[in-house]
C-alpha cells in the first residue's frame, strides 16, 4: 500500500501586499513539520509542489530539516482557488484594496468582518449559481485537483510515498470528495486545517482512503505557539 502525504503550506503573509509568501512564522513551522516527518519517512519516491511561492517556500524549509534535497516536481493541479477573484466577485468595488481594508476597518473587528466577508465569498462560488463569472468554477477546481491526485497514484506504482505541497482548498477537495461529503461540507473542512499540517491518503488494490486529517501533533505542547490557521 501507498502513501501520500498532503501538505498545507505554513502561515503566509496575511495583511501584507504579497499574500503568497510565507511569513517569518510559517518559516518556523516548515522547518518543525520537516523534523517530525524526517523519523516517519525512511524513503520518500516523490515531491510535488503547486506552483505557489508559499508552496515552494514550505517545500523548500521542510525538506531541509528533512536532510533532503530541496527538489520537487512542480505540477499547478495543485494550486490554490483564487481568492481574489472570488472576493471581488461578491464585492466589486473590493478590487480596490484600500477600500476594502477601510471597509473592515469601519466594523471595528477587521479580521473577524473579513472572514465573514469570505465565507460568504466561497458559499458564493460552491453554490453554481454564478458559474459564468468565474475564470474557475468550483467543479472546475475539484476536477483539477482530482486529475491531479489520480495522475500522482498512477505515476507512483505500488507501494510508493510521496509529499504534496499545497493549500487548505485543495486538500479540502480531495477530504470532501473521499468522504462522500455534500459540496457546502467542503467549506467547514477548509476552515479547520492549520498550516503547516499534514492529511494522509492510502492508496492499493482496493482504491484511495483518507488515513489521517490535519495532523498537527507537532504543533502541541512546548511549540503550540506555533499553531496557526491562516
Amino acid at each position: 500500500m501507498g502513501a501520500i502525504y498532503l501538505i498545507r503550506h505554513g502561515q503566509a503573509s496575511a495583511g501584507r501586499r504579497n499574500y503568497d509568501q510565507l511569513s517569518r512564522l510559517g518559516v518556523e513551522q516548515s522547518s518543525v513539520l520537516g523534523e517530525s516527518l524526517a523519523p516517519r519517512l525512511e524513503q520518500v519516491d516523490r515531491v510535488i509542489s503547486g506552483a505557489m511561492k508559499r508552496h515552494h517556500e514550505t517545500a523548500l524549509h521542510s525538506l531541509k530539516a528533512m536532510g533532503r534535497k530541496p527538489d520537487w516536481h512542480q505540477d499547478e493541479r495543485w494550486n490554490e482557488y483564487d481568492h481574489l477573484e472570488l472576493i471581488t466577485r461578491l464585492k466589486p468595488a473590493y478590487a480596490i484594496r484600500p477600500i476594502m481594508l477601510a471597509d473592515l476597518a469601519r466594523t471595528l473587528r477587521p479580521a473577524a468582518a473579513f472572514q465573514e466577508m469570505f465565507e460568504k465569498a466561497l458559499d458564493r462560488w460552491v453554490s453554481g449559481e454564478y458559474d459564468h463569472e468565474y475564470r474557475e468554477t468550483w467543479p472546475q477546481f475539484r476536477k483539477r485537483v482530482r486529475q491531479g491526485l489520480e495522475d500522482l497514484v498512477s505515476d507512483l506504482g505500488r507501494s510508493r510515498t510521496a509529499l504534496v505541497y499545497t493549500s487548505g482548498g485543495a486538500i479540502s477537495a480531495v477530504v470532501q470528495e473521499l468522504w462522500g461529503m455534500p459540496p457546502e461540507q467542503w467549506r467547514r473542512l477548509n476552515r479547520v486545517i492549520a498550516n503547516a499540517t499534514v492529511t494522509k491518503v492510502v492508496y492499493g488494490s482496493g482504491g484511495l482512503h483518507l488515513s489521517t486529517f490535519n495532523e498537527h501533533g507537532h504543533f502541541e505542547g512546548p511549540r503550540r505557539h506555533l499553531l496557526t490557521y491562516r
